[in-house]
């Protein structure tokens, strides 16, 4: 099943016939209930139906023939939680069944692709948003439709305050749209920010440094690969690195979005860079500069 996916945009698109929705930190989520069973298929096409056994429980209300697009996340302390939801995904089938019960997951739905049998992804997002709220309001927690509004001014309000809650940012679509399968047909408005981050290592080699090994300000401390240096910072992160005779540092590995275990060699003292990123996670963080400064 090939979702729709979003463009990144800077400022919040303002105009007629637009709905806004709140982009939720979680993971994505396919559910397919068939006339048998439920299966969940997440955005890579992986099919992890046993490590959501709670929701896959709570999806055999829905209709046979009913497939749904959403976000599962994790609430803990009144905001979603991407770690946990992570160590939710990568449960083994015995121990997801003890974290559904201490760390319950939740499914954020933001549309419908089929009902009951039939294929409703060629109707208008409006149509299919309220077949989506029709099917899920009555069933309640923890499948529930995402909120969505109309009006930008209440988006922008969302886009503000939403954060402290573990909301990313906006997703924006055309009411008069169609569902976009496998095509970037939606527009995604997430917070960035700009600090300092500990580069704690780097990926490639010490004359050509590929990424950082960041430890961000905010989170749990877990090691982040940045996205691909420029040739500039490839060099100023070498001669960096030289000065302070940190080209035969220990080797260590870091995962990286989409890479898996990625070999990199550690910085101790480590140094400080200038990043720019959306989230703890995706997209990666963006390093500007190297903090020479300091």
């Amino acid at each position: 099943m090939r979702v729709a996916l979003a463009t990144a945009v800077r400022t919040l698109p303002r105009a007629a016939g637009l709905a806004y929705e709140p982009k939720f930190d979680g993971h994505r989520l396919v559910v397919v209930r068939s006339a048998a069973d439920v299966t969940l298929q997440a955005r890579s096409g992986r099919i992890v139906t046993s490590a959501f056994p709670d929701l896959a429980a709570a999806a055999l209300q829905l209709p046979a023939g009913t497939v749904l697009d959403g976000e599962v996340v994790v609430w803990h302390g009144g905001r979603t939680d991407f770690a946990l939801v992570q160590r939710r995904a990568a449960a083994t089938a015995a121990r997801a069944a003890v974290l559904a019960q201490s760390l319950p997951a939740s499914y954020a739905a933001f549309d419908v692709l089929e009902l009951a049998g039939l294929d409703v992804r060629g109707r208008p997002y409006e149509r299919r948003r309220a077949l989506l709220v029709d099917l899920l309001l009555p069933l309640g927690p923890p499948l529930q439709p995402v909120p969505m509004t109309t009006d930008p001014e209440l988006a922008a309000t969302w886009y503000e305050t939403l954060p402290a809650s573990g909301i990313e940012g906006l997703v924006v679509k055309r009411l008069d749209q169609t569902y976009p399968a496998g095509r970037r047909g939606w527009q995604k408005l997430r917070h960035t920010d700009v600090r300092d981050a500990a580069v704690v290592g780097y990926t490639g080699t010490p004359r050509r440094p590929l990424a950082l090994v960041l430890v961000l300000p905010v989170g749990d401390e877990t090691p982040l690969v940045s996205s691909p240096l420029t040739a500039a910072l490839r060099r100023e992160v070498a001669e960096a690195a030289a000065a302070r005779g940190a080209t035969s540092g220990p080797q260590a590995t870091v995962t990286a979005i989409g890479l898996g275990e990625v070999p990199y060699r550690a910085l101790d003292p480590p140094l400080t860079a200038e990043v720019r990123h959306a989230s703890a996670r995706h997209p990666p963080p963006e390093v500007l500069r190297l903090r020479t400064d300091l």
